[in-house]
């Protein structure tokens, strides 16, 4: 199972660990934000060495209630990171978290390798066929409504996952219909769902399998976990582990997070837990 990121495979039969990294200063969890070069350079240094294999870089916060951005402002922070990271890290693999084709558009000459779409293009209709004609990897979240009301109704007819099968079952079409080749599916954990219904997603993760594509996991610090917990998302980082360690069991082969280090070792022991019983 692998992934052509501009001429490079990624090969996720071993899983992978995306790193986040926040240009905004509004993010969920202040330690994956970034205000100057420095930082940014730092950050992206601490995660390469802790076991970081893509970037994950967002110009605009996806958070329950946040507001968008000018256009122009998201491209500007893109762009600016963007220069620093391409001299800097030449080989690195880099995702950019954006719902925008015009972003997308702007931001391809100066380096990116694939785009990670919190809406599976519901809130640009112009992103999937634009992303097959620059034949990009593309991470296909779902997501009920936007991120300013997406918590609002979290209610679903079918069971979750039913209700998500279908959602991908036509969305897979559209993408191969555009010519995007390689697609990462990725169930949207706390994007309009209730914490029930995020266990839900993890339990029923194998589920997913039928469509023969990868499967991200996006549940670092976030609520699902620190309100079980009765916690913050600054104590959330072994709940993290433990989940993690679940969606892997359930067949994930890429997490996004915002802890490297302890998401690299997580897969360590998994892949070894794997080899050994074989």
């Amino acid at each position: 199972m692998t992934i052509n990121c501009g001429g490079r495979l990624l090969d996720l039969n071993v899983p992978k660990v995306m790193s986040i990294c926040n240009l905004t200063s509004d993010s969920f969890f202040k330690g994956s934000r970034v205000n100057d070069e420095k930082e940014l350079i730092n950050m992206v240094e601490m995660h390469l060495e802790e076991g970081a294999d893509i970037i994950d870089i967002g110009g605009m916060s996806s958070r329950p209630g946040a507001k968008e951005i000018p256009i122009e402002e998201e491209i500007d922070k893109l762009v600016w990171a963007l220069k620093i990271l391409r001299r800097e890290y030449s080989d690195l693999i880099i995702s950019i978290d954006t719902y925008r084709s015009k972003v997308v558009e702007q931001i391809v000459p100066f380096g990116i390798n694939m785009v990670n779409d919190i809406s599976g293009g519901e809130l640009d209709k112009n992103l999937i066929p634009i992303l097959g004609k620059l034949n990009l990897p593309y991470i296909l979240m779902h997501m009920k409504g936007d991120p300013e009301t997406m918590q609002n109704d979290t209610t679903y007819e079918k069971n979750v996952v039913l209700s998500e099968l279908d959602y991908f079952k036509q969305k897979l079409r559209d993408c191969i219909k555009s010519g995007i080749n390689d697609v990462i599916i990725d169930p949207g954990f706390g994007f309009g769902k209730s914490i029930d219904d995020n266990f839900r997603l993890l339990y029923g993760l194998n589920s997913f399998h039928i469509f023969d594509c990868p499967i991200m996991v996006g549940i670092s610090r976030k609520s699902m976990i620190y309100k079980v917990l009765g916690t913050d998302s600054d104590d959330a980082l072994n709940g993290t582990t433990a989940l993690h360690m679940l969606a892997l069991n359930n067949g994930a082969k890429l997490l996004r997070v915002h802890d490297t280090k302890a998401a690299y070792q997580c897969i360590q022991l998994f892949s070894k837990y794997k080899l050994t019983n074989q």
